[in-house]
């Protein structure tokens, strides 16, 4: 976090935005602490918490959204690409698509929960073809718009107070967590008694 701090401090939004793009392509950047990182920034006056707010969004969105497009538009030649084929085995198509199968749309908004899978998630559901740009965005939008405002506020709240800070991140993902797999139950539940009803 620290790293990020530094580097936030110096280069300011543009920073921000290109990490949270960094973060949507696939790299192993925790894209919770950029967000935490991004407020804290804006906390100790180096930015403006709302406009911070407003530029995580884009790059989180933005990220995600070329992550799709990309599958969306090469289909199964993305797997030609060297990097793409790293990140979207065969094991994960098959387990992506198993998914689709079984809960539809939701699984682009419990995608944007799981660091590690959030990438090969998005562009699989693009090679897929069965998803429109539209319905992706509102999906990754919706979860967005749930642990983006968290991050960033907590950071701007806890700028003077680090303890207190980290210890508010370890809270907040325990809970954001434990409401997705709320979530998760819930919808797991609804399917399987709209697969009764109908036998």
């Amino acid at each position: 976090m620290d790293i990020l701090i530094s580097i936030f401090s110096d280069y300011g939004y543009v920073a921000v935005f290109v990490m949270l793009l960094l973060c949507g392509f696939g790299l192993p950047i925790p894209e919770d602490i950029t967000l935490v990182a991004g407020g804290i920034i804006a906390g100790l006056g180096y930015a403006d918490v709302h406009t911070m707010f407003a530029v995580c969004m884009a790059g989180v969105l933005i990220g995600d959204g070329t992550m799709f497009t990309l599958g969306h538009t090469f289909g199964q030649r993305i797997l030609a690409f060297a990097p793409i084929r790293r990140i979207v085995t065969p094991h994960r198509f098959a387990q992506v698509q198993e998914k689709f199968v079984k809960y539809g749309n939701w699984v682009l908004f419990v995608a944007r929960f799981l660091p590690g899978l959030r990438s090969p998630i998005f562009i699989v559901a693009g090679m897929s073809r069965r998803i429109s740009i539209w319905q992706f965005i509102v999906m990754d939008g919706l979860a967005a718009c749930i642990s983006v405002p968290v991050w960033v506020y907590l950071g701007d709240y806890g700028a003077y107070n680090r303890d207190w800070l980290l210890h508010m991140i370890k809270r907040g993902q325990t809970g954001i967590y434990s409401l997705l797999a709320l979530g998760i139950l819930i919808l797991v539940v609804i399917v399987l008694r709209h697969r009764r009803s109908k036998q």
